[in-house]
């Protein structure tokens, strides 16, 4: 119980299948390097990190169950946490309820599969500059690097073309004083971002059957 109060996390180990599933929750806004403000709900990704490393080299957990409601945070720290979750060598599926917005994308499609419920949403835009920052050349051609760095990983994890995703972030009629788009549950699948609509149960039974999978192999 102190894990998940602390963490988010646990270990789901008492089920049919006779299977250790690791369980990380993705809430709120993912903090970074500075903390967030006071009464946020946030994933911190130094907890996230080492929990990670730990589901990769503990021999007895067999996958990994993502569980994402985030409305984005520090992009260089979310893209991180989904960069090691793509590089595990065990079965991964990720699930989004409420919503998976801004890096919540390249976390949602980081997994083997990725689920979202009817009424879930992803809202895909480009990086902002939040805060103080110096507006010279450099600074511009630093938040172009990152945007390409979070479509790259994007569009190879996940069935969407690059062109469709930039005219996605893009798009200026859809979201009111902002650009972007809003996706909600079935439209995500039809665009190629996530897999399939579906809960817990399904999500549960998919990591179950890429555990079986990655056993035989």
């Amino acid at each position: 119980m102190d894990e998940i109060k602390e963490y988010g996390q646990t270990s789901l180990d008492n089920n049919k299948k006779h299977k250790k599933i690791h369980l990380l929750s993705i809430i709120g806004e993912i903090e970074g390097h500075e903390n967030v403000a006071s009464g946020t709900k946030a994933t911190k990704y130094e907890h996230v990190l080492p929990q990670l490393a730990k589901v990769e080299d503990d021999q007895e957990t067999d996958g990994l169950l993502v569980i994402i409601n985030t409305v984005g945070g520090d992009v260089e720290c979310g893209l991180a946490i989904a960069e090691m979750i793509s590089s595990l060598s065990k079965p991964t599926v990720s699930l989004v309820l409420g919503g998976s917005h801004s890096i919540g994308v390249p976390l949602a499609v980081s997994t083997d599969y990725s689920f979202i419920v009817p009424t879930g949403t992803m809202v895909i835009h480009p990086v902002r500059m939040n805060g103080m920052f110096i507006g010279v050349p450099q600074t511009y051609e630093y938040f172009k690097k990152i945007q390409e760095r979070i479509n790259w990983f994007v569009v190879h994890h996940c069935n969407i073309k690059e062109n469709r995703f930039t005219e996605l972030m893009m798009e200026t009629e859809v979201m009111t004083k902002d650009v972007g788009s809003i996706l909600v549950g079935k439209q995500t699948v039809k665009e190629g971002i996530i897999d399939e609509i579906g809960g817990l149960q399904q999500a549960m039974e998919k990591l179950y059957a890429l555990i079986e999978e990655h056993t035989k192999k």
